[in-house]
């Protein structure tokens, strides 16, 4: 069990109760979602698409998170969110819109042409890949009593002392 001095230097949606975790994981599926189809397009009729690059980015942080604060099964509530809201915007609107055009009939640059492919399949295939790296990769690091993590207080205290050595040699 986690002490109150560890558990209060963990990030604050990590701290709450299930269901508020449950509730941030749902809000951040969403958010990427919906926020990665209005940018994926972005570059695309140029291809250079930094857009997708950017909304493919905003999903793998997201999922990362939605990992590191509820485990596999937080990943998994995390890719059901953000791919259904993905996949409900790829469907024709009322007006006959599509948000998240595919299949052309006539020729366009290569990522015009595909980058809503590209995304509707990242999506799916970025927090699948998340889903078979080890957890230790999704674990935050527990802080000292000053703030920092352990690791990085050990290297200051290793920078520290290679500092002295090298003042010492200035000193000769």
């Amino acid at each position: 069990m986690a002490t109150s001095s560890q558990r209060t230097s963990l990030p604050w949606s990590h701290r709450q109760s299930a269901p508020i975790r449950t509730a941030v994981t749902t809000a951040s599926a969403v958010a990427s979602a919906l926020i990665g189809t209005m940018a994926h397009r972005m570059g695309a009729v140029d291809n250079i698409p930094y857009g997708l690059a950017l909304a493919l980015l905003l999903v793998l942080v997201s999922a990362w998170c939605s990992r590191s604060r509820q485990g596999v099964a937080g990943l998994a509530w995390h890719l059901t969110v953000s791919s259904t809201v993905t996949w409900f915007m790829s469907q024709y609107g009322p007006g006959g819109d599509v948000v998240i055009p595919i299949g052309f009939s006539v020729p366009m640059p290569y990522f015009t042409e595909y980058a809503g492919y590209f995304w509707l399949f990242g999506i799916i295939l970025i927090q699948v890949i998340l889903l078979l790296v080890p957890s230790k990769c999704f674990v935050i690091p527990e802080a000292d009593g000053i703030g920092n993590d352990k690791r990085g207080a050990r290297s200051r205290r290793a920078g520290t002392s290679r500092q002295t050595d090298v003042e010492k040699g200035k000193q000769r």
